[in-house]
């Protein structure tokens, strides 16, 4: 699994790739967690509010910081 967070590094972005993390280590999965700073890569996903979490290519949240619960259902969503 690709996970990426997308934004400019500001607090909010820090937080969500912190929890987001925490998620992967709770769930037991194997993914990569990048995070995503050039603005043409995340105008590319159509995301106009950051942080944004995208799923192996897809946008399942923008502009907010989702819990580590709200990330975890993410991830159950898409087994």
């Amino acid at each position: 699994m690709k996970i990426e967070i997308l934004g400019m590094g500001c607090p909010k972005c820090k937080k969500l790739f912190d929890a987001t993390r925490q998620a992967v280590a709770e769930s037991g999965i194997e993914a990569t967690i990048e995070k995503v700073e050039d603005i043409n890569t995340i105008s590319g996903y159509g995301v106009l509010m950051t942080p944004a979490l995208v799923v192996d290519g897809v946008v399942k949240s923008s502009g907010k910081v989702l819990s580590v619960k709200e990330i975890l259902k993410t991830f159950q969503v898409m087994s």
